[in-house]
């Protein structure tokens, strides 16, 4: 199933957000708008303004807070995606230029602030401050998981538990604030909203972990992917792998990892010790085993067709191909 039939149910409340989001971001500045207008053209699936109104559908319905409960999500998301690349320096985003590609980083930076502040500014306004905490509380996540990754992750010989903390802050918060702000919209009680805020927890970990997966799969013209290895990022499969390994072995790979992952000999090697160890199927088990622990939180709500469209959106995430 593809996000378009997923998201039916919800696709004229999708394009009136597709509207209202696009004002949000207005200026009177005529180079702000072009770049928010660059942005808004390039943006990605619409997964989390569909994680927002499903939650919303599934725990009373959706309502004008739910608009803006979107819309503050995508633009604080927004917001550390153009910082990201940023620090990252980094050029591309989705196949097309970055900001900072096209503008420089002067400018990247300065659009940031800007999103970030029409995120606080339409919370405000609109006296949205429970959703303004539920989503500020991601973005501070956010950005602890990416400092707890450069000073932890990057050392190769982790723990499966200090993995999961890191990718439970910088991949599953931002989830996880999109089920709980489309619950906090409808007026659901604080038990519900963090049972949803759990629940986007979860697909949010599986989400990461199919991600991990793709990276030991091959590119367009069959060469080993392996972008998270060659940037020493570790990643579930390879810290199983590690883990499994005898003291010699694992130096060995963790000395490849650090100073010889750009050799597409060498990068192979890691990708087949990975593979020979169990490591992708260790890792799928971990995913299938979080998608379930989420179809476990839903199988409480009622049958609906938000309910319908929250478990494809579950199995979308793992069973996507890229």
């Amino acid at each position: 199933m593809n996000l378009d039939d997923i998201k039916q149910p919800i696709a004229k409340e999708l394009d009136a957000f597709e509207d209202k989001f696009k004002a949000s971001m207005q200026s009177s500045v005529p180079l702000l708008d072009r770049i928010t207008h660059y942005i808004v053209k390039r943006k990605g699936k619409q997964m989390r303004p569909m994680f927002v109104f499903f939650s919303a559908g599934l725990c009373g319905g959706i309502t004008e807070s739910t608009y803006r409960g979107a819309a503050l999500v995508e633009l604080l998301h927004t917001a550390t995606l153009v910082h990201d690349d940023v620090v990252d320096n980094s050029f591309e985003r989705r196949g097309f230029f970055s900001v900072n590609a096209l503008w420089k980083n002067k400018i990247a930076v300065l659009v940031g602030d800007y999103l970030l502040s029409k995120g606080l500014q339409l919370s405000v306004d609109n006296k949205e401050f429970d959703l303004l905490k539920i989503v500020s509380d991601a973005v501070q996540q956010m950005s602890e998981g990416e400092l707890l990754q450069i000073e932890k992750v990057r050392r190769m010989d982790i723990s499966e538990s200090v993995y999961y903390e890191v990718i439970r802050q910088k991949t599953a918060s931002l989830i996880s604030s999109c089920c709980a702000a489309g619950a906090a919209s409808a007026g659901a009680s604080t038990e519900v909203v963090e049972q949803m805020k759990n629940f986007g927890e979860k697909i949010g970990i599986a989400f990461q972990i199919k991600d991990d997966l793709f990276d030991f799969g091959v590119d367009d013209v069959g060469k080993p992917k392996g972008i998270d290895i060659k940037e020493k990022k570790v990643t579930l499969p390879l810290i199983y792998a590690l883990n499994k390994a005898d003291k010699p072995l694992k130096k060995q790979m963790i000395n490849l990892v650090k100073n010889h992952s750009d050799n597409e000999d060498k990068l192979k090697q890691i990708i087949d010790f990975v593979r020979e160890s169990g490591g992708l199927s260790y890792a799928e088990e971990q995913m299938l085993n979080y998608q379930n622990q989420a179809f476990a939180i839903l199988d409480s709500f009622p049958q609906s067709a938000f309910k319908t469209g929250l478990q494809n959106l579950v199995r979308f995430t793992t069973e996507r191909k890229k």
